[in-house]
């Protein structure tokens, strides 16, 4: 399951949960209040999870980026050089958009 499933089933959850305390508080129903609430966190968590995952990721793929960048340098490869450029962008990308 990729991460953008795991966004959208949290966000899901956020929803549902935030439905089931709403009425919880329109019927003065304090558990099911309580149950939305919760549900409601489980989802802001499971979205949080799923951003920090894909951070990690490109993190990684920055990281690799430059390895390749660097090393096409040292042997005056431009190709190989402009591969690792393209991947730490790429990386810092997802970082980027999963702040």
């Amino acid at each position: 399951m990729g991460a953008n499933d795991e966004r959208i089933k949290g966000k899901g959850e956020e929803i549902k949960g935030k439905i089931k305390g709403a009425a919880g508080d329109m019927i003065d129903n304090e558990q099911m209040e309580a149950e939305g609430r919760a549900e409601e966190l489980k989802g802001r968590a499971r979205q949080d999870a799923a951003k920090a995952n894909e951070r990690a990721r490109g993190a990684g793929e920055e990281l690799k980026g430059r390895v390749k960048g660097a090393a096409g340098d040292l042997i005056d490869n431009e190709q190989m050089e402009a591969e690792g450029r393209a991947e730490e962008l790429k990386g810092r990308a997802r970082q980027k958009a999963n702040e």
